[in-house]
């Protein structure tokens, strides 16, 4: 890795997918990456923006809900992040190994209901019948 990769700055990067959302307000691909960055530029408020808006764009998508979970627990809204997380779970969402880790839900590891949703990813799936 280069001293250039260590000290990436995503300013740029940023600036371009705006330009393109500006164009394309219903681009999920691009709502999708812009919420990525805005969060890991510690502009949550941003972040939580663009996953609420991925979330109207694709209401069914576990991973738009996944996100938007994260978002609302980096912004201390634990209510609103479980009920999110349970909708993701809801739609097919299944890393339980990541969402044991996730940095990003640390806020809701001790409450029970997030030690619920654990559990039931965890538990091998029932058959249909």
């Amino acid at each position: 890795m280069s001293a250039k990769d260590k000290t990436h700055d995503p300013t740029f990067e940023i600036g371009f997918f705006e330009s393109v959302l500006r164009r394309e307000p219903g681009y999920v691909d691009v709502v999708e990456i812009l919420g990525g960055l805005y969060t890991r530029q510690g502009r949550i408020a941003d972040g939580l923006k663009m996953d609420r808006k991925l979330v109207k764009l694709q209401p069914r998508n576990a991973t738009a809900h996944y996100n938007l979970a994260c978002s609302l627990a980096l912004s201390s809204r634990k209510t609103d992040a479980l009920r999110s997380l349970r909708q993701a779970v809801q739609f097919g969402y299944r890393d339980f190994d990541w969402m044991q880790q996730d940095p990003d839900l640390e806020k809701l590891k001790q409450h029970p209901e997030f030690r619920s949703l654990l559990a039931q990813l965890k538990a091998p799936a029932k058959p249909q019948s």
